[in-house]
């Protein structure tokens, strides 16, 4: 394994953690992109849709805090391989699906693979990652980012002529990301006995400090409102993104697919970018301007041109996603005992906020089109003033 002698960070094991995530990620990302081949087949409306996507996430968002807090008693250094029999059995359930039920059921299983894929992943990234914290995380993400951005594409390219069947084709993808994980499950009774030692070594592996309930109870909220307001902005695009292009622009479904992945692919920059330069000038800065900074260019999008459109998503997408990383370390910090919990909690936060989202949206856009969703998904970054609130805690304070 190559590690890194001056930070002790584990580069290979984040690089395979970064890819496995990319492949779960990837499978996931499938589901929205046939959102319009599904609409079309079985004459779905948009509320429809938006229950696919509520399935989906509320299934990841349940279990992943539950799971959290069994593995941070008792550590499954396997149990992502686990999460992704789930997916692979959603993934072929939902190619061979000819009725919405069984659409529904599919979703459901692929979202409790993630459920449990992603707790363990996410303790193996932050032990793994010795005195670079924003690094790690930002490998680890920014593989979930390009996975999720990648799904348009071979939305476009594969499903979009072969039809809903040829999903089974990216069971390999599963396959694959099991070898990877047991690989990782190997190493990590290793590694985590370095990171419990370095933890006793040195000032800046000291004890971490036990913050007041008042504190840990304000800082999670906080950053919950956050997460939600970002993530219901960016939701308004995994799952409508492509209908609004099609119904302002007329676009084709390809060209529509290929638009949402260049918006994806933002993401995964801006997560590996937030989290770089979280760990130079603190995540509490990061976390002001990712939240706060969209919002001259969110409220612009609703009234420009197909060129405008596609430089504002790009933009918007680059500077929201790079809160990721920060909102995590900075949980991760106020209660650094908890690991599972916190990852399965904001994991599973980004699943249930954006599935409740996607349901709400989903009934506006029936209701009142598609162009009204991002008008008043447009003011949400306003949330970012809720920033005032979080407390500034020891690993902030000195940078």
């Amino acid at each position: 394994m190559t590690i890194s002698a001056r930070s002790g960070t584990y580069l290979t094991v984040l690089a395979v953690l970064g890819a496995s995530h990319l492949m779960n990620d990837l499978l996931q990302s499938l589901i929205p992109a046939i959102y319009p081949i599904l609409k079309e087949t079985y004459a779905l409306d948009f509320a429809q849709i938006g229950m696919i996507t509520l399935t989906f996430q509320i299934a990841g968002a349940l279990l992943q805090p539950v799971i959290g807090m069994v593995t941070d008693r008792h550590p499954a250094p396997y149990s992502p391989v686990v999460g992704m029999m789930f997916t692979l059995s959603g993934l072929v359930s939902l190619a061979f699906a000819h009725s919405y039920a069984v659409i529904l059921l599919s979703v459901g299983l692929i979202g409790i693979g993630s459920s449990i894929f992603h707790p363990e992943a996410t303790r193996m990234a932050r032990y793994a990652a010795g005195r670079r914290q924003g690094l790690a995380q930002g490998i680890f993400q920014v593989g979930g980012q390009a996975g999720g951005s990648l799904g348009p594409v071979f939305a476009a390219l594969v499903v979009v002529p072969w039809g809903q069947d040829s999903l089974a084709f990216f069971a390999v993808f599963a396959l694959i990301a099991m070898l990877l994980l047991v690989w990782i499950g190997s190493k990590q009774t290793q590694i985590r006995a370095e990171f419990t030692a370095r933890r006793t070594r040195g000032k800046e592996t000291k004890e971490p400090v036990q913050y007041a309930p008042r504190t840990i109870v304000a800082g999670v909220v906080v950053l919950t409102l956050l997460m939600f307001t970002k993530n219901t902005y960016q939701e308004s695009f995994r799952s409508f993104y492509t209908f609004f292009l099609m119904d302002r622009f007329g676009l084709s479904i390809p060209s529509a697919q290929m638009m949402l992945f260049i918006f994806l692919i933002a993401a995964a920059v801006g997560v590996l970018v937030g989290g770089i330069v979280g760990d130079r000038i603190g995540r509490y800065r990061i976390i002001w301007i990712s939240v706060l900074g969209p919002l001259p260019l969110t409220l612009l999008l609703p009234y420009v041109g197909l060129f405008w459109t596609g430089v504002l998503t790009v933009m918007i997408n680059l500077i929201m996603a790079s809160a990721f990383a920060s909102i995590l370390i900075y949980a991760m910090d106020l209660l650094p005992n908890r690991i599972g919990l916190i990852g399965g909690l904001f994991y599973g936060l980004n699943f249930g906020f954006g599935g409740i989202a996607a349901a709400l949206l989903g009934i506006l856009a029936d209701s009142h089109g598609v162009e009204a969703v991002y008008v008043m998904c447009s003011f949400l970054p306003l949330a970012g003033l809720l920033a005032w609130f979080l407390p500034r805690i020891e690993s902030e304070a000195d940078t």
